[in-house]
């Protein structure tokens, strides 16, 4: 049940709508004064009262029912008790017979979200500075697919440019194809980088050319590029699978190469293209931007052409209701830019194009480079952690079965939570330590309060006890606290989905876990008969939601730690 809205549909208060009462009403820091409160600051000015009356006669209007325990005035807020055997009941019934299908919708139906999202570069390995936009993008590509929408997941590929004539210009002079093959992406990589530090002038202007021989079909530079193009998605797909991402397509830059004239004869047609020094711009400096660049003096496209004409196919090929671009903050103007251009080209779908901006990732030692080689390679960071992990583990339960497979779950479970748990937009520092941390507001923790949880339920089916909800069963505090925890994860999905924010389901999984632990403490599970079976369906129930949680966030849940 959404206790918001049901508080809100039976408040009277004439002249203010069921919807902007709803919004109001929020879960009071001091749960001690009631478990949803409503402020009537905002009401004073519509009802001509004070706050103070207007909460009384809310209070004293509010009907009497199985569902609301008590309506309170106190200073401008009326403070609302569930009570608690009806809402510990609702709840738990649905989890156990939802199960980790709890807290999903048909919402989205018949509504289509692309995101645009990790977008790697084509012969560049998958550095720590791609991790935001790759979990961040797939946990909303999850986390809308959970709401019922039609979810599609796009990487658009860095696959054009000067660099991929460079890269050309390097393995014809210093490249030899069986080390290439055997190396792969970093001896791609390894070729671009001694480019950038060795390249004299004429390889500078060799490079140029054989871009230009890419553009224009030659066949042997087409062939050298697909196949560096064939060795990157080998080598990402097989960080994609540990990070438990997909995609459902991967036309990068290049797919739009024969895309972006009839958006540049578009502009023309509508008098949007002006010259500027030999270029050809957009004017935006009526709506506060500097001008977008369309066609530099040689001809050339660049990224807002091609973002122009990818968004124009998305359009027209997925008749999206929203489409998602997790790039980092530091591309806000372009975004806004191109969107821009969009709305004066009179496609009013540009209102439905959004920018996830998101902070950067660091390690603890400072900044990176690909160019000069200075770069922290994502695969490394994931086999840290799970060799970290390992050793972790196998100190604290070392006749723990399968070990390695548990300590990839918590180690690269714990490289995507760090990236989720915090707001989007902040800046992390990643560090090994607070990542693993068992005792801190980690994944781990939550993974070994899964694996507790499972524990119990083991002992129990061991014993004969069963899971079941008793009649008209009053939740003790901490009882009820959990309960709570649980009836806001349905609300905590859709508000992440709303504000493309998985941190919160990221913060409601360690909360929750922090609540069942208190639980688990304070209250005696398995040893008295008389709450044996609640507390056993309150076990199952946080497991259940616990595991759905995770999930959307790709992180695996181990049965035991």
């Amino acid at each position: 049940m959404d206790y918001k809205r049901y508080i809100a549909q039976h408040i009277k208060a004439e002249g203010v709508s069921e919807e902007e009462l709803e919004g109001l009403i929020a879960v009071p820091p001091d749960t001690s004064m009631g478990d949803y409160a409503l402020p009537c600051f905002k009401l004073a000015k519509v009802l001509r009262k004070s706050p103070a009356l207007i909460a009384e006669n809310i209070a004293a209007e509010y009907p009497a029912d199985g569902v609301v325990s008590e309506a309170k005035a106190l200073n401008g807020y009326v403070n609302f008790r569930i009570a608690r055997a009806g809402l510990a009941e609702d709840v738990l019934s649905t989890i156990l017979k939802e199960g980790e299908k709890y807290g999903s919708s048909e919402m989205g139906e018949g509504k289509t979200i692309c995101i645009d999202y990790s977008s790697v570069n084509i012969a560049k390995p998958f550095h720590i500075g791609h991790l935001s936009t790759t979990v961040i993008g797939g946990a909303l590509y999850r986390i809308f697919k959970f709401l019922g929408y039609h979810t599609v997941g796009i990487n658009h590929l860095g696959d054009y440019g000067t660099q991929f004539g460079k890269l050309i210009s390097a393995y014809k002079h210093w490249g030899n194809r069986e080390e290439v093959q055997k190396g792969g992406i970093h001896a791609i990589n390894d070729l671009y980088v001694r480019f950038n530090n060795e390249a004299t002038e004429e390889m500078e202007a060799e490079a140029r050319e054989y871009f230009r021989l890419i553009e224009s079909g030659d066949k042997e530079a087409n062939e050298l590029f697909d196949w560096f193009k064939e060795l990157t998605l080998a080598y990402v797909k097989g960080i994609y699978e540990k990070l438990h991402v997909t995609f459902d397509s991967y036309a990068g830059e290049r797919f739009y190469t024969d895309k972006m004239a009839p958006v540049v004869e578009e502009l023309k047609e509508k008098g949007l293209l002006k010259e500027s020094n030999g270029a050809q711009i957009v004017d935006l400096e009526p709506y506060g931007m500097p001008p977008c660049l369309i066609l530099r003096s040689d001809g050339a496209s660049l990224y807002a052409t091609r973002d122009l004409a990818a968004a124009i196919y998305r359009k027209n090929t997925y008749d999206f209701y929203k489409c998602l671009y997790v790039v980092a903050y530091q591309q806000n103007l372009h975004f806004k830019q191109v969107f821009k251009v969009l709305e004066l080209m009179g496609k009013e779908w540009a209102k439905d194009l959004v920018h996830v901006a998101y902070g950067m990732v660091s390690l603890e030692d400072g900044a990176m480079s690909t160019r000069k080689g200075k770069v922290v390679w994502l695969e490394d960071v994931l086999n840290r952690c799970v060799e970290k992990a390992y050793s972790v583990i196998d100190e604290k339960n070392p006749s723990l079965e399968n070990k390695q497979e548990i300590a990839e779950k918590v180690g690269v479970g714990a490289v995507i939570f760090s990236a989720l748990y915090n707001n989007k937009i902040k800046d992390i520092v990643f560090s090994y330590d607070k990542a693993l941390n068992f005792d801190g507001e980690t994944s781990v923790y939550v993974q070994y309060t899964c694996a507790r949880a499972s524990s119990v339920l083991a002992k129990a089916a061991e014993g004969g006890y069963e899971a079941a909800i008793p009649e008209n069963y009053t939740p003790c505090d901490q009882e009820f606290e959990l309960v709570k925890a649980l009836a806001d994860f349905p609300e905590t999905v859709k508000a992440a989905a709303e504000r493309y924010e998985p941190s919160f389901v990221a913060r409601w999984c360690v909360d929750t876990a922090q609540k069942f632990n208190k639980f688990y403490f304070d209250c005696k599970i398995l040893q008295e008969e008389e709450t044996r079976s609640f507390r056993l369906a309150l076990t199952k129930a946080t497991l259940s939601a616990l595991t759905a949680g995770l999930t959307l966030l790709g992180i695996g849940v181990p049965e035991k730690m």
